[in-house]
């Protein structure tokens, strides 16, 4: 069961363990924003969503969007194959690393082992495995970070 965590100011900042937010309020960083109706945790109504006591700051999220990683790639496609739409557990470069793809946003899209296995290592074009959707790079929002 995971916890919203707003900053001061009630922006959303991200989400950590039920675990996690509990000793948040222990050490009093935050407050409880919503909770649980009628469940307790020691003192603590059980929470749902905690805002931070003070603010902080998040230029970082306004400045330019998240790093590529093979996990944001997945939540990125919704862990939909770009190629046939089934359930996606890999990672497939369009443009594939042996011919110079780089590991990007837009070189990258997530793939069922089948498809990934059937393209091999070459762009679709070749593989006549035409995308489903063309790859871009998120935002933090979009990842839900």
């Amino acid at each position: 069961m995971d916890v919203l965590v707003l900053n001061a100011d009630l922006g959303p900042l991200h989400r950590v363990s039920f675990r996690h937010a509990v000793r948040m309020l222990v050490r009093r960083v935050a407050e409880v924003h919503e909770a649980h109706p009628g469940r307790l945790v020691g003192s603590y109504p059980a929470p749902r969503v905690v805002r931070l006591v003070t603010y902080v700051v998040t230029r970082w999220r306004h400045s330019r969007g998240p790093g590529w990683s093979r996990p944001g790639v997945l939540v990125r496609d919704r862990r939909c194959c770009a190629y046939c739409g089934r359930a996606a557990s890999t990672v497939d470069h369009v443009l594939p690393r042996s011919r110079g793809g780089a590991n990007s946003w837009s070189n990258t899209v997530a793939a069922c082992g089948p498809c990934n296995h059937r393209k091999g290592d070459r762009t679709p074009a070749e593989a006549r495995m035409p995308l489903r959707l063309i790859p871009t790079a998120p935002t933090w929002a979009a990842l839900g970070i």
